[in-house]
């Protein structure tokens, strides 16, 4: 009986939760360790061996996969067929700039001052 629970409620977690979605957790999370690497890429380093970024984008994913995501694909993206954007915190480089992949014109490990 307990065994037959845990699956019904498996179940409906994996189906009331969502792995596509515009993440706002996780990208929010992003958001903040880039803006620390900026100002102070020591202390971001810190942050990531200490382990505070690891355990705030796990907690961010679960929170994602729970609410975020669900909520913006369930009762929004999957009927309409247009996925709901990000819009990422703007970051002012001190020391140059690296552009995403996805990016025209972008170079692997180029770096622009």
């Amino acid at each position: 009986m307990r065994l037959r629970t845990l699956a019904v409620l498996g179940l409906a977690t994996l189906l009331g939760g969502c792995f596509a979605g515009p993440h706002q957790l996780r990208r929010t999370v992003d958001d903040l360790d880039h803006a620390t690497y900026v100002n102070s890429p020591w202390f971001d380093a810190a942050l990531w061996i200490v382990p505070v970024f690891p355990i705030c984008y796990a907690g961010a994913f679960v929170g994602d996969f729970l609410i975020t995501d669900a909520y913006a694909f369930w009762l929004h993206d999957a009927w309409d067929g247009a996925g709901t954007g990000f819009e990422h915190t703007p970051v002012q480089w001190t020391d140059g700039r690296m552009q995403s992949l996805t990016m025209d014109r972008s170079g692997w490990t180029r770096v622009d001052r």
